[in-house]
């Protein structure tokens, strides 16, 4: 059969179901098994021209070739999967994650009563719902040392699924909120500061979280960052305030997170030629400037208040216990009333002018979303923080998507094996129904999810032995 006619032959299987039909009956669970994709619109996530009618051939979770449909052969060994009438992506990465949290609006209660279900509920669920949103990497920013450890493995070893998980551990901070010293882990003197650093990295963590660094000492914060590079971990900071912007762009800071300055109409003018300094020095000062500006859950949250049915959707209730759901949805029966977001309403008019600033000041934009954060469920916080950055601030869609994709790889120094679609590279790979370059909301409704050569969801089905 020839390669167009074999291509024929399975887009006619897919439109009848037979394909979806052989999937969920096990016949492509395995990541050694030999994959072909063929079919749908690559973007491939290096920002060029999408490739037609692609072909992907996967082997042992590792992508073997790329190609089009009339130029590269489909050996006979290699199972086709359709993806005709698709646009076909790297797995995306969120980058500002708390798997700890999953949307519950009381932060005390949520620590006295599930601090001790991380482990066995509350993380994994955060995990598995991450990937079958289409997010196959991820960085958690702030979680109890041991619990992440272990979950990460966890998913490493194949006992729970979930994306590649990339941790901080607990905060590293002047001194931790009352009740979250599991979490938060406060510095005392500089020898402190270095052995706090230690400790995480000795752990295996993947970069330090520092925050509130306008607070520490000037050495102090300096130790905290001078460590954590000299033992080959980069630093995301908080960037709420002026202080911690000035403060972290002199000390090395390699990743900001959020817009900050609450209320405030923009950044100063100070911290403007300070970022535009750094961005220009690019390699030199060890690669670009990266920023997660987390803008979503600010921008809709007047939106949710006057429409809260998204609230619904029982996609975040997989994993979690009916005690832990019921438990949720109470603390968000008013959600126009959380105390969490009375100011949200005033810092709404302010960030297009703040993404501007940053878009103008040269930053690498990567996506995040602060995801677990009250009304901020894990399978829905990606694809609208996307949605918000094409739709309201005017990024253009194939920048957003490097955003989630390319870039993340670049900052955790993956991008020989994640972060593109490329010969060489592991096969963390999804697919939209329809052109994601015009309506980026298609991530809403990811119909294949592939992580390590592994196929978990397909034409929109979760394939339930897989997990």
């Amino acid at each position: 059969m020839s390669v167009i006619k074999r291509f024929q032959h399975w887009s006619k299987m897919l439109a009848t179901g037979l394909v979806m039909t052989a999937i969920t009956a096990g016949n492509v669970t395995a990541s050694d098994e030999k994959i072909a994709l063929v079919g749908g619109r690559l973007i491939d996530g290096y920002g060029h021209q999408p490739i037609g009618n692609s072909v992907i051939l996967i082997e042992n979770g590792v992508i073997q070739a790329v190609g089009q449909v009339d130029s590269l052969a489909i050996p006979d060994d290699f199972r086709v999967v359709s993806t005709e009438g698709h646009d076909v992506l790297p797995g995306l990465w969120e980058n500002h994650a708390h798997l700890m949290l999953t949307g519950h609006a009381d932060y005390e209660h949520w620590r006295k009563h599930y601090t001790d279900r991380l482990v066995d509920e509350i993380m994994p669920a955060s995990a598995v719902q991450l990937l079958l949103a289409g997010i196959t990497s991820v960085r958690d920013l702030g979680a109890p040392l041991d619990a992440s450890l272990i979950v990460r493995q966890r998913i490493r070893d194949g006992e729970i699924p979930g994306p590649n998980l990339y941790i901080s551990g607990p905060f590293i901070q002047n001194a931790p909120y009352p009740g979250t010293d599991h979490y938060r882990w406060g510095v005392d003197g500089v020898d402190d500061a270095r052995a706090k650093v230690n400790q995480l990295a000795d752990a295996g963590v993947d970069f330090i979280k520092l925050v509130d660094q306008d607070t520490m000492t000037r050495e102090e914060a300096q130790a905290v960052i001078s460590q954590a590079h000299a033992r080959g971990l980069k630093v995301i900071g908080h960037s709420h305030r002026p202080n911690e912007i000035r403060i972290g762009l002199e000390l090395g800071i390699d990743n900001f997170e959020h817009t900050g300055l609450t209320t405030a109409p923009e950044y100063p003018a100070d911290v403007m030629q300070a970022l535009k300094e750094r961005t220009a020095t690019g390699r030199v000062a060890g690669g670009p400037l990266f920023w997660t500006p987390t803008v979503e859950g600010l921008w809709n949250y007047q939106l949710t208040v006057a429409n809260p049915e998204r609230l619904d959707n029982t996609c975040w209730h997989r994993g979690l216990a009916d005690d832990t759901i019921a438990d949720i949805q109470a603390s968000l029966a008013k959600p126009g009333q959380l105390a969490y977001m009375q100011l949200t309403p005033l810092r709404k008019p302010t960030l297009k002018r703040k993404i501007q600033q940053l878009r103008d000041a040269g930053v690498v934009f990567l996506t995040g979303t602060d995801s677990g954060i009250p009304t901020k469920f894990h399978c829905q916080s990606t694809w609208n923080e996307l949605a918000v950055w094409v739709d309201e601030m005017d990024i253009p869609a194939m920048d957003a998507i490097r955003a989630a994709t390319y870039w993340p790889a670049v900052f955790m120094q993956v991008d020989d094996i994640y972060g593109t679609v490329a010969p060489g590279k592991i096969a963390d790979i999804i697919a939209v129904k329809g052109d994601v370059l015009r309506y980026i909301n298609l991530l809403q409704d990811v119909k294949m999810v592939m992580k390590d050569g592994v196929i978990y969801k397909y034409d929109g089905q979760v394939i339930e032995a897989r997990l």
